[in-house]
């Protein structure tokens, strides 16, 4: 049975890139059609862990596969560079008898252990569950980034409140609702308005509050 695209590819969303780490030509060619089968169909393919390393400070990748051993380090190490360095989701993949010795280790760090040999149906499953660890934290970093924009929002209108109490004369209440109704009367944000509050006063300029 042909092991259709991830969910993502058939809405018409384009994927993201994928790096392949591996020095055998077979095992190249065998790599990049599995992952064409998914939609990574122009997988970056690197021949060394340096090399790796490099194209992971240059670019966001989607999903990285690295096929142990490298020439130049066994790959563990490049897997948990990957992890700490990157967004990626990490594919390991290694002889059966090693996977067992160093994947807890690995996938505690949150790298995915897939133990030589392997059946295409079984790395097809296990590059899905990569990249979807990639997309479940790029929704958690969204909402993160989302959080911390709140909060940051927050902090000026309460920047803002405290100088117009403390200059001006206003009541907290009616230094919300002074916010609050310059807010919807010019269709910005609470925190925007804050801010201009804050910066006329650090211009020296007395201006018009109301």
């Amino acid at each position: 049975m042909r092991y259709t695209a991830c969910r993502r590819r058939k809405e018409g969303t384009a994927l993201g890139l994928a790096l392949i780490a591996s020095a055998g030509n077979n095992a190249n060619e065998y790599l990049a059609r599995h992952a064409a089968e998914l939609g990574y169909t122009r997988p970056v393919i690197v021949a060394s862990g340096g090399e790796a390393r490099r194209r992971l400070s240059d670019k966001d990748f989607e999903i990285v596969i690295i096929n142990a051993p490298l020439p130049d380090e066994f790959g563990h190490e490049l897997a948990l560079h990957a992890v700490e360095k990157s967004h990626a989701g990490v594919l390991f993949l290694v002889k059966s008898g090693n996977a067992e010795q160093i994947g807890a280790k690995l996938q505690e760090r949150g790298v995915l252990v897939l133990g030589k040999p392997f059946s295409g149906p079984q790395f097809r499953q296990a590059m899905q569950i990569a990249a979807s660890c990639y997309h479940r934290l790029d929704v958690l970093r969204a909402e993160n980034a989302r959080l911390a924009d709140k909060i940051a929002q927050l902090r000026l209108v309460d920047r803002a409140k405290c100088f117009l109490i403390e200059h001006k004369g206003y009541t907290e209440a009616d230094a919300h609702r002074l916010i609050e109704k310059r807010a919807m009367d010019t269709r910005r944000s609470r925190g925007d308005v804050a801010r201009e509050i804050l910066e006329e006063n650090e211009d020296g300029t007395d201006g018009q509050i109301l």
